[in-house]
């Protein structure tokens, strides 16, 4: 069975109690924090900054907290999450004028490195730079917001990907983001993905009735996973 991981994404989650709302959901089983960070320009909304990152790591957070960043330019802001505890860290392609250098920058920050594919994005730049990745992030919903619906043509994508990391012998994640949730989930995995971002599926979950509600959502996408 693959090494499949469920990556909850916190722009879900309820702000008030976040430190506890990230416990929860890694109690049920869940792998590695996403933290989704927008900036109003590369995407039309504002989220969260290195502080909240630094935030959880002191409230005790010890998994992988896997860093998307939506901003543009990126470089500015990638030293301040590296220091403030990013596992990972991921940019789309389109909002640095060197990618390399970029990534670069990453890997010298001491954190490990993904370039990020909107849907309708090319994936000519991983001809030169899957070697240097430690992360493929599919978006299977155009960024910006959470809820929206799953976009099917990103699961060829994904397949291209796979065929791309398994020829190469590359040791690189495919992550995919938007609209992921038990009902799919396996049809996902079946494309080559490894890593699942999912943010309303999980933190919308019968929010605040039931105090289980997380570690129903997790197992019911770890038995869909269990089918791939």
């Amino acid at each position: 069975m693959a090494d499949y991981q469920i990556a909850p994404s916190i722009l879900s989650a309820n702000f008030a109690k976040l430190g506890e709302e990230v416990d929860m959901v890694l109690a049920a089983g869940a792998d590695i924090v996403h933290f989704d960070v927008m900036d109003n320009h590369y995407v039309p909304n504002l989220t969260i900054g290195p502080l909240v990152c630094e935030a959880l790591r002191k409230h005790g957070v010890t998994a992988p907290i896997d860093v998307h960043l939506m901003v543009k330019p990126v470089d500015r802001i990638i030293p301040d999450f590296a220091k403030a505890g990013a596992t990972y860290i991921t940019f789309h392609p389109e909002a640095s004028e060197h990618v390399d250098r970029t990534i670069g920058l990453i890997k010298e920050s001491g954190c490990k490195a993904g370039l990020v594919f909107n849907p309708a994005t090319p994936l000519d730049v991983l001809e030169y730079m899957l070697p240097k990745l430690d992360m493929v992030l599919l978006m299977s919903v155009n960024p910006g917001f959470g809820g929206q619906k799953f976009i099917p043509y990103v699961l060829d994508k994904a397949r291209k990907v796979r065929e791309m990391i398994t020829a190469g012998g590359y040791n690189c994640r495919l992550e995919i983001d938007g609209g992921v949730g038990p009902a799919n989930i396996c049809e996902v995995a079946k494309a080559g993905v490894d890593t699942f971002v999912a943010g309303s599926a999980i933190f919308g979950a019968a929010r605040d009735t039931d105090p289980h509600r997380y570690d129903t959502v997790v197992a019911a996408m770890r038995a869909e996973l269990a089918k791939a």
